[in-house]
C-alpha cells in the first residue's frame, strides 16, 4: 500500500465510469435494470452469460454477469463488498419519474433520504445488490459551513409525495 502522504490527487475530472455486478439470474437482473430502471441494452453475450447496459450513447454504465454467481445467493449483510450503486439523475422530475416506475412495478423503497447536496431513494436490486436513485442539487445551493466545507447531511428527511408530484407537473 502507497504511503498516505496526501501529495497525490486524482484529477478533478475523473470520474465512475461503471459498475460491473455479479447476478443471479441474467434475466431476471435485465428485467430490473432494463425494464423498471430504463437502461439501454448495449450488448449481451451469445452465452447469456453477461449483459452491459447505458443510459443514453455511453459504452455502458452496468454490466451484469453470472460467470461466478449464475444461481447463488445474495451476500450476506454483514459481509464486505459493495453498499450500493448510485444512478444520478439529471434533475428532480427525472429522479421523481424513476420512482413512480418503481411503484408501478411493485419494487420495495428501502429508504429517502435529503443529504442536502442531493435527493435519493433506496432500494436493492432482484440480487440484493443496493442502488441509490439520487439527483444532486445544483452547486451553488449545497450547504455550507461558516469555513465553506461542505455540510452534508446524511439522511434528513425528504417529502416523497412533494417529489411525486414533481413527475406528474408540465
Amino acid at each position: 500500500m502507497a504511503p498516505r502522504s496526501g501529495e497525490y490527487r486524482i484529477p478533478a475530472g475523473a470520474g465512475i465510469g461503471h459498475v460491473h455486478l455479479k447476478v443471479a439470474d441474467l434475466d431476471r437482473a435485465l428485467a430490473f435494470y432494463q425494464d423498471v430502471l430504463g437502461f439501454n441494452l448495449v450488448l449481451r453475450l451469445p452465452d447469456n452469460s453477461a449483459a452491459f447496459l447505458a443510459a443514453g450513447d455511453y459504452h455502458h454504465h452496468i454490466a451484469l454477469n453470472t460467470w461466478l454467481s449464475r444461481g447463488g445467493t445474495p451476500a450476506a449483510q454483514r459481509h464486505t463488498g459493495l453498499y450500493h450503486l448510485a444512478v444520478r439523475y439529471p434533475d428532480r422530475r427525472g429522479l421523481a419519474a424513476a420512482v413512480e416506475r418503481l411503484r408501478e412495478a411493485g419494487v420495495r423503497l428501502h429508504g429517502v433520504a435529503d443529504h442536502g447536496v442531493s435527493e435519493s431513494i433506496y432500494l436493492a436490486d432482484p440480487d440484493g445488490n443496493g442502488v441509490e436513485l439520487t439527483c444532486d442539487r445544483p452547486f451553488d445551493q449545497w450547504p455550507r459551513r461558516a469555513d465553506g466545507t461542505l455540510n452534508i447531511a446524511m439522511a434528513g428527511p425528504l417529502d416523497l409525495d412533494a417529489l411525486l408530484r414533481e413527475a406528474r407537473s408540465d
